[in-house]
């Protein structure tokens, strides 16, 4: 897109500077707008309705698989969260407290929930006797706090929504079946869904959510050459239960722990499609999400019968597409630069002569390509179109991907190649000791984002010490 026409003067180019490029898309396409309160924004009608088809397909997909929705409160005890070690400690810097209920000091300060394992479990507590009553499947679609100190629309704010899934199990097998199973449902909706290449992989023991036993990952790359990790799926084991004290009555009369996982994903979803199909024009959409998957721009709508038709494809489409007619009184290519800037996936254009001929140009937004086609075959080239949005930029971020990942060795090698080619993901062989990942981040910058599950053999040794070499681990800047 680099050498097309820049039809959005409004917006910074990514090359000139990305973190502005990205704000300018945040706010010229209307996705959000910030507030009084400082990291905090408002998710403006066109974000939420990305989030609501995000939310949407999501649910669909959790509920076939037996899960159902349970809300839980917005407030925790601080006694409850104080339960598991471990967890309230990974948490603590970021909690927000409510000390007061109206004018009266409270007895016990209340944590605005940042995630709410804690919750569940005394719920579970509760509810759980016999292995009759298990398994659980829940998830909950909520907001949470986490009070962050560098701030950006979707990718970090203090408040932000997402879906948490929490599950509870009789056996350790089911519980790990669970977590791996949602790692590959959030991993099979970004690539299928938001055209968005993921690597699964495992955390690291120091990356581990607060009081998992294993954390499970996907991470993508976007446009800049950093990581942005886009789901998470966490097995807990039986510490939660004990720390709860939630156990039941087996099959064989005994009492056991029960096991755990949870698992997110959040409006940081929108920050990546932001990062990995937008373009110097603004947002382009993964046709699965768009608000507008097709809009109808109708040309020398003045003339007789030019607005009649156009009304008459929308209502067509309709029943199968998501379908925006303009007709307010903006010039035409007012509107062909403010959905480009919106990352609609088609765009139609049909005038007087397009109407006597019987038929009308589509415009893909990935490409700008137009087609003159047929009104007769109207419904299966919108198909056709949004079937190529979603291979084009799919094959432009798996081609980013593949630019930006990089195999060393050494750690001169890691830092030579991030120096000539700048970020990226970096294939490098690790021990397993803390001390040389951390060595890595402090000499290099890039820090281990996963221990992909598709192994490579990069060499035998591990690329800080030298030592013979565990695993291979994904490095990389991240968001």
């Amino acid at each position: 897109m680099a050498d097309q026409k820049k039809m959005v003067e409004e917006i910074t180019s990514m090359e000139e500077d990305f973190a502005k490029w990205y704000t300018d898309i945040c706010k010229k396409a209307e996705l959000v707008e910030y507030t009084s309160v400082k990291g905090c924004m408002v998710i403006r009608p066109y974000g939420y309705a990305i989030w609501e088809n995000i939310q949407k397909i999501l649910d669909a997909k959790f509920k076939e698989l037996g899960h159902e929705n349970v809300c839980m409160p917005m407030f925790i005890p601080e006694s409850l969260l104080q339960k598991e070690k471990d967890h309230v400690e990974g948490f603590a810097p970021e909690v927000a407290w409510v000390t007061h209920g109206g004018s009266e000091k409270l007895e016990e300060r209340l944590c605005v929930r940042p995630t709410s394992e804690t919750l569940f479990c005394e719920h579970y507590a509760n509810i759980i006797q016999s292995h009759r009553d298990l398994p659980k499947l829940y998830n909950q679609w909520v907001s949470v706090v986490r009070w962050e100190k560098t701030t950006r629309p979707f990718l970090r704010s203090r408040e932000f929504l997402w879906q948490e899934g929490h599950t509870i199990h009789a056996t350790a097998e089911e519980a790990i079946a669970e977590t791996e199973q949602m790692l590959n449902v959030y991993a099979d909706f970004c690539e299928q869904n938001l055209q968005i290449p993921v690597v699964k992989g495992q955390k690291t023991e120091s990356d581990k959510f607060a009081g998992a036993v294993s954390t499970y990952a996907i991470e993508a790359l976007m446009h800049d050459g950093k990581a942005l990790q886009a789901g998470t799926s966490h097995y807990f084991g039986d510490g939660f239960a004990k720390a709860f004290g939630i156990q039941y009555q087996s099959k064989e009369n005994k009492l056991e722990y029960p096991h755990q996982t949870s698992w997110g994903m959040t409006t940081r979803l929108i920050g990546a499609i932001i990062m990995t199909h937008g373009d110097n024009n603004g947002l382009v959409l993964p046709p699965d999400v768009a608000p507008i998957q097709v809009v109808i721009i109708p040309v020398a709508q003045h003339k007789e019968g030019v607005l009649e038709k156009a009304e008459e494809i929308r209502s067509q489409l309709s029943s199968s597409y998501r379908v925006k007619l303009d007709d307010s009184d903006q010039s035409p290519g007012w509107k062909y630069s403010e959905y480009e800037m919106k990352g609609v996936p088609v765009r139609l254009e049909i005038g007087p002569r397009d109407i006597e001929a019987g038929q009308c140009v589509l415009v893909t937004r990935h490409n700008r390509e137009k087609t003159v086609v047929s009104l007769d075959n109207l419904e299966s080239a919108i198909a056709e179109k949004l079937a190529e949005v979603k291979a084009g930029i799919w094959e432009k971020a798996v081609e980013n991907r593949k630019n930006r990942t990089y195999k060393c060795t050494t750690m001169d090698e890691i830092k030579q190649v991030l120096a000539e080619k700048g970020d990226g993901f970096v294939e490098a062989m690790w021990c397993g000791d803390e001390a040389c990942e951390d060595k890595v981040k402090e000499e290099t910058g890039v820090g281990s984002r996963c221990i992909p599950f598709a192994q490579e053999q990069i060499s035998d040794k591990c690329v800080c010490c030298g030592k013979p070499a565990k695993c291979m681990v994904m490095w990389a800047n991240a968001y």
